[in-house]
């Protein structure tokens, strides 16, 4: 693993060393893995030279070179898939069979997209005359800024760095400060893969805040991208406002996971444990109101209870473990004080919530949640299970619905007219029907309303990057 650890930012195909250091901790031991440089404002500017630069050298290399090139970085990923997936539970925390599934999916993202780098259509247009002929074409939308979160330390840079290559757009990044290994690892094998120097950057520092408003008030960064909370996308969309920047987001998320009483219930209680416990529970798309049909409550919770009892939680480097730790102590803080307010409001618990020290955290369900209390309304971003009665279709649509967030969301039915009806009446991008992991790079990933804005992933995810000229000439 030792070989693709780096502790500096990486600039125009160089690491770029600072005076100032933090460090970075693993998750399930509290303990530093490394002493990484933090960025200054030189560096920041640095980096936004460089993407130009690159931009440019972009501009003169086709569609195929790009593709070829990003072949070779998916091979790159996929060959060190075992040292990437460890220095990915080293610093993020999840179990080592879970990085190493998170590595796979990730690169399926550039491979995905480096196929699409050689479908970027244009349009012949039927003109209103015959001294006119109108086409469109596509072209990079140039350099690209982006942040990244610490629970998917792959994926998510994956998901946007590859179609904005793909496009012809180069790449400045700012991932957590609390998983930044796995993303100067990428950009390395990236820059080994043929990437124009220039190309890939990152920045690694604590102060996001500090980053993020050189990134959005400079008139050489024209798209920005971000995946985080719904506040913080707020603030960056208004930065960007400044400067009329694309944007792209993908924010919160309160995903429902609906069971009726025509469900395969196994199939239903199968689905909802990948759909919550994947990653300990930290993910937006993971199921956080979990909707069941009054008159199988009973049915699910013998099924459903064991199952959860029976995941075992520790170090993610241990073989059988089913649950990490949480990325730091104060999740685990937010998650105890989100029980706690349910439990206070008459809700009940089934499992065991003693303290197993540091950031880990039992799986837990919280039966009879009701919509006074906080864990309704807010993302569990832990492994919790809230169970919602609901009576008939019309109120669950209606609860579902009820929230400002409208990412993803899941439903277990066997009635076929009721399946167009629930995926039509869902106010979510996402909808998994019988199915609870929807993730795939060949569709496009995003929501509606607070959830953000754009797509990942898909053909649609190559259209993020790309801005459409017409030209009109006369013969």
């Amino acid at each position: 693993m030792s070989n693709l650890i780096f502790s500096d930012s990486f600039i125009n195909g160089e690491f770029y060393k600072t005076d100032t250091h933090f460090s970075v901790d693993d998750p399930a031991t509290e303990k530093s893995i490394v002493d990484v440089s933090d960025i200054d404002e030189q560096g920041v500017n640095n980096a936004i030279v460089a993407a130009q630069s690159a931009f440019v050298k972009l501009k003169a290399t086709n569609a195929t070179q790009r593709s070829e090139t990003l072949m070779r970085w998916y091979e790159l990923v996929i060959k060190h898939k075992q040292t990437l997936a460890e220095l990915m539970t080293k610093e993020q925390g999840k179990p080592l069979k879970e990085a190493l599934g998170e590595i796979d999916y990730g690169a399926g993202f550039i491979k995905w997209f480096a196929e699409e780098a050689k479908r970027s259509y244009g349009d012949v247009i039927p003109a209103t005359d015959n001294s006119h002929r109108l086409t469109s074409f596509k072209q990079a939308v140039g350099v690209v800024a982006g942040i990244t979160p610490w629970n998917f330390p792959v994926a998510m840079i994956t998901r946007k760095v590859a179609p904005a290559y793909a496009a012809g757009c180069s790449f400045i990044l700012k991932p957590s400060e609390h998983t930044p290994l796995c993303a100067i690892a990428l950009a390395y094998l990236a820059d080994q893969a043929g990437f124009e120097k220039g190309a890939f950057n990152v920045l690694v520092s604590q102060n996001a805040k500090k980053v993020g408003k050189i990134l959005t008030d400079s008139e050489i960064v024209r798209k920005f991208t971000f995946t985080g909370s719904t506040g913080v996308g707020k603030q960056l969309l208004a930065q960007c406002a400044g400067t009329i920047k694309r944007t792209s987001m993908e924010l919160g998320g309160n995903a429902p996971f609906i069971i009726f009483d025509n469900a395969d219930l196994d199939a239903a209680i199968e689905g909802l444990m990948a759909a919550k416990f994947r990653n300990s529970g930290q993910a937006c798309v993971a199921a956080n109101r979990i909707f069941i049909q009054r008159n199988i409550i009973d049915a699910v919770l013998n099924k459903l209870t064991p199952k959860v009892a029976a995941l075992k939680v520790g170090n993610g480097f241990t073989a059988d473990v089913d649950i990490g730790p949480l990325i730091y102590p104060k999740a685990k803080e937010k998650v105890q004080q989100l029980v706690q307010d349910a439990l206070d409001k008459g809700a009940v618990l089934i499992g065991d919530n003693s303290d197993l020290g540091g950031s880990f955290q039992n799986p837990l369900i919280v039966n009879n949640v009701t919509t006074d209390m906080d864990i309704y309304h807010e993302e569990v971003f832990g492994p919790v299970l809230t169970i919602i009665p609901f009576d008939d279709e019309s109120e669950v649509l209606t609860l579902a619905n009820d929230v400002p967030y409208g990412l993803a969301a899941y439903f277990y039915s066997q009635n076929i007219k009721q399946v167009y009806r629930i995926s039509e009446g869902l106010e979510f991008g996402m909808i998994g029907v019988n199915e609870g992991v929807i993730s795939n790079p060949v569709a496009p990933f995003g929501g509606v309303k607070q959830s953000g804005l754009g797509r990942e992933g898909g053909h649609q995810g190559l259209n993020e990057y790309l801005e459409e000229k017409y030209v009109c000439i006369k013969i």
